[in-house]
């Protein structure tokens, strides 16, 4: 079940990886079009104003057509083949869905206690989806409809049809199947989603009077789960959902940045809730500690390996909020380390929100700048340099705990290893290696081959899928799989085994890898 889980959670992050470029576009159409903050230029009469009204209206496609974007990404994650198929399959049929529910309730609404006649938002839980009126169901809809479609796609998409009717095999087959049972699941959902909405508001009532413990507990989870994969799990519903605030913290924020650049009043007032995506903070601030402390620790022989190993993953920590290189470091030969990161996080954001800081910081310090300091320094910079002296202060924390903790307990964090050479080497090491001894550079097919060869060979592995940096395999006997050093020594970061569940921590090229893996099966 975990396993599933998991890959569940990766597919998820397929659709995320295009929000850092909408973000970024919109953050510069926000403070672009702030009359605040460019004065006469940015009237809405102007063309200035016009021309980049047309920009952000087509960087807002991402957040607002999340559940569509869900519904088709789901299918790449786990369809087990023709995924470009079952994406077809999944559209149509949640389309078809929406339009079963529209029918019942224009019909029965009565019965199912919705006044179908309402107006579209606020409080009447309904919504429009691809031009349907529908019930609000947000994401989970999607992912309900789409993993239904998945589930049959996996089971009956090589059903052979007799030839008189084999018009009927695959992408129609599915779509046949799925109708009929959807009909079904659209009674259900009739039935049962308008209580689940009522649930929903006590629920984001519950949340928003929990407080700073609650936001503690929400951050330590979240990093505490990354290493099984399931932290998505969490912050979905939070970040693009309702289960805070009607559409979700980021939608949410995005939209009221014009409001907010122009306000002089604080951000904690503006947007209180808009707490849950500080877990950026640590990839800025926490990240920064680690690495100082991983480096001050090493050996001083192998201090310079060290940091050729620890500038890229911390900067695309920094940079982009891609935090698994670094962290899956350390995790490895010292879970409590990552333990302790997750109860500093934690704190950080914690006491940073107590001082008033809120934002859409859950990326890197790219897609942060975009979405919070550039459209709204001028009159928030208090706040920010409150947030730059906090964090300062705590990558100072971070430095001296981890180097406090290495030391004490002599982890063999890199370039503390007994042996001669590190045994976490870069992508550019690997290369190196592999020229030396083929007189020719190293490619993603190389790696894919050098995996496979690890896992066992194509007949042990059951299914394989990614994330963004993590290559995902179940394999059918895990004592057949080789050991940590052996795919460190073939260009991964590291290996993450439990029982017949495998992630190899590829790195930002894992997409590549995978399409290398998948044709070597």
């Amino acid at each position: 079940m975990k396993q599933q889980i998991q890959r569940f959670g990766g597919a998820m992050f397929t659709p995320v990886l295009l929000f850092a470029f909408a973000g970024i576009c919109i953050g510069l159409g926000t403070l672009f079009t702030t009359e605040t903050i460019m004065g006469s230029l940015a009237s809405k009469d102007g063309l200035w104003y016009q021309c980049w009204n047309v920009i952000m209206e087509g960087s807002w496609t991402v957040f607002r057509q999340l559940p569509l974007l869900f519904v088709i990404a789901l299918p790449i994650g786990l369809a087990k083949k023709q995924q470009a198929r079952c994406c077809m399959e999944a559209f149509v049929l949640y389309a078809t869905f929406q339009y079963f529910l529209n029918a019942i309730l224009t019909q029965w609404g009565p019965t199912f206690g919705v006044d179908f006649t309402a107006a579209v938002g606020g409080s009447s839980g309904l919504a429009n989806v691809a031009g349907i009126k529908t019930l609000d169901m947000g994401m989970i809809g999607a992912l309900l409809i789409s993993g239904i479609v998945v589930f049959i796609h996996n089971r009956c998409f090589d059903i052979k049809l007799p030839d008189w009717i084999g018009i009927f095999n695959g992408p129609a087959l599915i779509v046949m199947i799925g109708f009929f049972v959807l009909i079904p699941v659209a009674v259900l959902t009739a039935f049962v989603w308008p209580t689940i909405q009522d649930g929903m508001i006590v629920f984001q009532n519950v949340v928003s009077n929990t407080g700073y413990i609650g936001v503690w507990i929400f951050i330590f989870l979240e990093r505490l789960l990354i290493p099984f994969g399931l932290h998505h799990l969490l912050v979905f519903p939070f970040f693009y959902d309702s289960a805070l605030v009607a559409g979700g913290v980021q939608a949410t924020w995005m939209n009221m940045l014009p409001e907010m650049a122009a306000s002089t009043e604080s951000l904690k007032d503006l947007a209180p809730f808009a707490w849950p995506q500080l877990t950026g903070l640590s990839k800025i601030f926490g990240c920064t500690g680690i690495a100082l402390a991983l480096y001050k620790t090493a050996k001083p022989e192998k201090k310079a390996k060290v940091a050729g190993l620890l500038i890229p993953i911390t900067l695309t920590a920094i940079l982009c909020g891609v935090t698994e290189p670094i962290e899956f470091t350390f995790l490895f030969v010292a879970p409590l380390l990552f333990v302790v990161h997750a109860f500093l996080a934690a704190t950080l954001s914690t006491v940073a929100n107590i001082f008033g800081v809120v934002g859409s910081m859950s990326g890197g310090l790219i897609e942060i700048s975009a979405t919070n300091f550039i459209p709204l320094m001028k009159n928030h910079w208090p706040t920010y340099l409150t947030l730059l002296i906090i964090g300062i202060i705590f990558t100072v924390i971070y430095y001296f705990v981890f180097k406090f903790l290495i030391l004490k307990f002599d982890f063999k964090t890199p370039g503390r290893e007994d042996d001669e050479d590190i045994t976490f080497r870069t992508k550019a090491e690997y290369r190196e290696m592999q020229a030396n001894e083929k007189s020719k550079p190293a490619k993603t097919s190389d790696m894919a081959a050098q995996f496979l060869e690890g896992l066992g060979g194509k007949d042990n592995i059951a299914d394989v899928t990614n994330c963004v940096t993590r290559l995902r395999v179940n394999v059918k006997d895990g004592s057949l799989v080789q050991n940590d050093a052996f795919f460190k020594s073939a260009g991964a970061h590291g290996l993450v085994q439990k029982d017949k569940s495998v992630q190899i921590i590829v790195g930002l090229t894992v997409a590549s890898v995978r399409d290398d893996f998948e044709q070597l099966l």
